[in-house]
């Protein structure tokens, strides 16, 4: 017992020792004994720098207790190159149905550079051999392939092999249908994931753009195809290489031509309801739907006779006509619709449009005359601005220094367009001796008076104002003309003149001296 414990160790030692120094080492594999089962590469695509792992489709015979891996192919020895050691099948995990996965514990370039070449071409081989860890005899093998279609790109299916697709193809609505009307074509490529486009084709002629496959179908709806009979086909391209393209079998369908569409008329005429002999007369029809193509005919019904004025091509739906030939009387107008195509588009006529056509009544022409009234002004103005009253005396009471006297007369000419009227104001500051010493303005009044005017003028002269009485410098007071006082107002135009007699109550108190104020006169 003791012994067999210890061959037991032993042997575990020893394919320990294989397992560490055996990988990516260039050593002749064991001998390979009959294929048992089949292994896959995983990924199913990638580079020679991908990591990659291989998985039996079966279990190892049970006598089996390890798996050695080789690889053959272009480059590596023909009896091939380990890429995994001498390992206990307990190592690796399994598949559902037992199978193991093994992974590589280098990539591919790394094998080759351990080989010594550096170009990866073609098939490569990997083989997983069922063993026992001191005996080299192979109890079965699991070979697995890649392809590299590149020195750096491989595939896990052979690229010179190609897998044949299939293509069915279905039209809906079912035959037959009616021009214009939807029709779908669907196609469905197999097998499933294939990937590639679907060229629809109606008697060998291409219908519309290739349609990418999409979860195993591609569809394309038109409403294009015209009546008769047609021979519906769907070609399929793969994406890749390693499909063979299909086509499916031709479906007879048969479109039946579309009902003839019918159409309406309108007329209209301008200017509406009558005109004058000789004068332009349009005629607009409209014609519905505006896709209806043709011509349209001008009617002109007098007396119970009908003529055709004209015949216009119909564009986007309306049709004009212009004459200035319609006799004169009562006219019945319309217009009729005439299609191109009258399998296409049925005929129609507008109503009917009462029309009177009056006596010519001659031509004129005109000529324009035009003057120009000008603004024209109001100005006033005195002759003499310079008044002297006499000095002032000492009345009867002996309270008030008075004296009299009249402004210079105004003149006042009014020429102004519309006939405004006007009005004129006078108003008086305080008089000044240019010292110290006033006299109110207050003090001062005033009987307006018109002296003449034009014969075309109103004039009205201004209310008396009467002085203040000896009111003293510096009060605040709006007596007299320290307010400001109509003179005259009128209207009509024309120059009048018009003056006022001045009155001046001073106080007692005033001072001797000469004394100036100024008297503002305002025409509005």
């Amino acid at each position: 017992m003791l012994q067999n414990r210890l061959s037991r160790a032993l042997a575990g030692g020893l394919a320990s020792l294989v397992a560490a120094t055996a990988a990516g080492l260039i050593v002749a594999p064991s001998a390979h004994a009959a294929t048992i089962g089949t292994a896959d590469v995983t990924p199913a695509t990638g580079s020679d720098t991908s990591s990659m792992s291989l998985t039996t489709s079966d279990a190892c015979p049970t006598s089996a207790t390890n798996v050695i891996v080789s690889v053959t192919g272009q480059g590596f020895p023909a009896a091939g190159q380990n890429v995994v050691g001498n390992s206990p099948i307990t190592t690796y995990s399994t598949t559902g149905n037992g199978g193991m996965i093994i992974p590589l514990t280098q990539t591919m370039r790394d094998y080759a550079n351990t080989a010594g070449f550096t170009t990866l071409t073609g098939k490569y081989t990997f083989t997983v051999t069922c063993r026992t860890a001191f005996n080299a005899t192979s109890l079965g093998d699991f070979p697995a392939s890649v392809w590299f279609t590149s020195n750096t790109a491989y595939q896990n299916t052979d690229p010179s092999v190609k897998t044949d697709t299939t293509t069915s193809l279905a039209v809906s609505p079912a035959s037959p249908a009616t021009a214009g009307t939807p029709v779908t074509l669907t196609a469905t490529v197999g097998p499933a994931g294939t990937a590639g486009q679907v060229q629809f084709k109606d008697n060998g002629a291409a219908l519309g753009s290739p349609v990418a496959v999409s979860g195993g179908t591609a569809a394309l709806t038109t409403s294009d195809l015209p009546a008769g009979t047609h021979s519906l086909t769907a070609e399929f391209t793969p994406t890749s290489l390693s499909f063979n393209p299909s086509a499916s079998t031709a479906v007879a369908f048969v479109v039946n031509p579309a009902p003839a569409t019918a159409t309406t008329t309108a007329l209209a005429v301008s200017p509406a309801g009558t005109s004058e002999q000789f004068s332009p007369v349009q005629f607009t029809a409209t014609v519905a739907p505006a896709a209806a193509g043709g011509s349209v005919k001008f009617q002109d019904t007098v007396a119970g006779t009908t003529t055709t004025l004209a015949t216009v091509p119909v564009s986007a739906g309306t049709a004009t006509y212009t004459t200035t030939s319609l006799g004169t009387g009562d006219h019945s107008f319309s217009a009729t619709f005439v299609p191109a195509d009258s399998a296409a588009f049925l005929g129609s006529d507008s109503p009917a449009i009462a029309y009177t056509v009056g006596a010519f009544a001659g031509v004129t022409a005109s000529e324009d005359i035009t003057t120009t009234v000008q603004a024209g002004a109001l100005v006033i103005s005195v002759d003499n601005p310079h008044v002297t009253l006499p000095s002032p005396v000492l009345n009867a009471n002996g309270d008030l220094l008075t004296t009299t006297g009249k402004i210079n007369p105004v003149t006042l000419t009014d020429t102004r367009a519309g006939n405004p009227g006007w009005s004129v104001s006078g108003q008086v500051s305080d008089f000044s001796d240019g010292g110290s010493h006033a006299i109110n303005g207050e003090n001062l009044g005033w009987t307006p008076n018109v002296v003449d005017k034009s014969p075309a003028q109103t004039v009205t002269a201004g209310s008396a104002v009467a002085a203040a009485s000896g009111v003293a410098p510096g009060d605040p007071g709006t007596d007299g003309l320290r307010s400001s006082r109509s003179l005259a107002v009128g209207t009509g135009l024309g120059t009048a003149h018009f003056g006022a007699d001045l009155a001046l109550n001073a106080p007692t108190s005033t001072v001797a001296g000469t004394y100036t104020a100024t008297l503002t006169l305002t025409a509005i």
